[in-house]
């Protein structure tokens, strides 16, 4: 995946005049995370309240910034993974912790368009990379 900003993927779903190009285009990122080894797609890495499968490595590189590995065995659920490393990847803990995911999302559609067990997993996502950051900067979520 290119290092799109959620600034630029905001900009793009904009770009599409209905849902169903948009979907392609959530898919299209999706397709280009890159996949998790077998050995990192275990319990541990499981993503609680996802109805599909995620997996999820969080860690802190050299530099103090959240590295993010993710993956799914659903096409729109890659995608939704894309727009949370357009979010949050290569960012500092604090960062993290006070981005307003919720404006995004809004912002790009994803909370009409989206199912309910979508959304429930795409915020249980964002709230397993938020109790990391906080855990990471010694914030309290």
């Amino acid at each position: 995946m290119s290092d799109e900003t959620i600034q630029e993927l905001s900009e793009n779903f904009a770009l599409f005049d209905d849902w169903e190009e948009r979907y392609r285009y959530l898919i299209d990122l999706g397709r280009n995370l890159p996949h998790m080894s077998e050995d990192q797609m275990q319990d541990v890495n499981i993503v609680r309240g996802c109805t599909s499968r995620v997996w999820m490595v969080l860690g802190v590189d050299d530099n103090g910034c959240v590295q993010i590995l993710a993956d799914s065995d659903a096409h729109i659920v890659r995608g939704l993974i894309a727009v949370l490393l357009a979010a949050y990847q290569n960012k500092k803990p604090e960062e993290i912790t006070v981005l307003d995911i919720k404006s995004y999302f809004r912002k790009i559609g994803l909370d009409q368009h989206l199912s309910p067990n979508r959304r429930n997993g795409f915020f249980a996502m964002v709230e397993r990379i938020h109790s990391f950051a906080s855990s990471a900067s010694g914030v309290s979520s």
